[in-house]
Parts: C-alpha cells; structure tokens; sequence
C-alpha cells in the first residue's frame, strides 16, 4: 500500500478533493496491479489522506513513477505539507465500498521491529474479531514498515454515531496491544470518508 498525508489551508481543501475523486482516481485506476483507493479528509483542520492498494510491491513502485508528478499538480494549491509512505498490508479486510456519510480512524504505532509478527497475530486473532462485532464496523487493516518499526491501524465505520460509540471499545483493544503485542500508540485522528473500496483479489 501507498499512503499519501497532506495538510494545508483548510479553505483550499475543497479543490483538491475533488483532483484526487476525478482525475486522480481516474488515472490510478488504470494502472496495472491497482486494487483500490480510500479518500479521507478533516475539512476544519485541513488535512487530505488517501491509501491505495496494490497487487504486489512491483505494481506499487511502478505506479509510483506514473504518480509522482501528477500528485503535486492534484494537491496544489491546498498543499503545504505531504508525506508519502509505503507499506506491508500486513492483516487487511478493507471495505468493499463505502462513500459520504462514512467515517474512518487511523491510529499510527511504532513497536520494536522484532515484534512485527507479534503485532500482526494480536490484530488477526484479537482486534479485528472484536471490532468485526461492533456496531457499523465496514473493514479494518494493519499496515506495517518491519524496518522501521511504525504501522497504522485503519478502521472504516458506516457512519459518524458508529466511530463515536465505538470509542470505548477501540480504546479498550489499544490497551491490550499496548501490553500484549508491545506497541505504543503516537496519534489517533479521525476523518469523513469521501469514498473507499477494495476489490477483492482475483
């Protein structure tokens, strides 16, 4: 997976959302290997997050050498910032296809590298049945870097009343991977869904 985090002036957002939703998502999709796309945003803070799912790591670099210039067109002029980072879609069961009226949470991780599996199997085997049973749950994954020892955990809810009454449950699973899988938690945000969807693979 790549991810793409961008901020900026919350007044000049609109324009690029709608870059990204249009062309963007137009030209990635054609792409070989292209699996999927999610578009989230925080329009009072002036933050853009999009991820995109590939096949395998050969498809990702490729689309990488097609997108580079075409996303610093996308995000001007709202972009003051953006990282991109790379990812291990490490345990995934993405949404198949959510749009406006959605909500998503991303919490960023960081671990000792040597307890990436560790991590994994506690996502696989704890987190993901317990938030599978919580009311408006649409799809969640880990993605990991093993090298560097960072993740993101990325949870997609049908609606804004479901994020917010699943908080004290999310919480409670934070706490378990805090002591079982040794990881500590660097930040949580939340963000409207503008559209997500996985294909499943072939």
């Amino acid at each position: 997976m790549r991810t793409l985090y961008a901020t900026g002036d919350p007044a000049k957002l609109g324009a690029a959302v709608d870059a990204t939703a249009s062309e963007g998502r137009a030209l990635v999709s054609e792409l070989p290997g292209f699996r999927g796309m999610g578009l989230f945003v925080d329009r009072e803070l002036g933050k853009l997050f999009t991820a995109t799912w590939w096949d395998d790591e050969k498809s990702r670099q490729d689309s990488d050498e097609q997108l580079r210039e075409r996303r610093a067109v996308e995000l001007a002029p709202f972009a003051q910032t953006a990282a991109v980072d790379n990812w291990e879609a490490a345990v995934a069961r993405p949404p198949r296809s959510v749009g406006p009226g959605a909500w998503f949470r991303l919490a960023r991780l960081e671990f000792d590298p040597a307890d990436t599996d560790r991590l994994a199997n506690f996502f696989r085997d704890v987190a993901l049945p317990r938030l599978d049973a919580l009311p408006g749950f649409e799809g969640g994954s880990l993605l990991v870097d093993r090298a560097k020892g960072r993740a993101s955990v990325g949870v997609v809810w049908s609606d804004r009343d479901a994020l917010a009454a699943s908080r004290a449950g999310v919480a409670a699973i934070r706490g378990e991977a805090t002591a079982q899988a040794r990881v500590i938690t660097r930040s949580i945000e939340e963000f409207e869904v503008v559209f997500a969807g996985v294909a499943p693979p072939s």
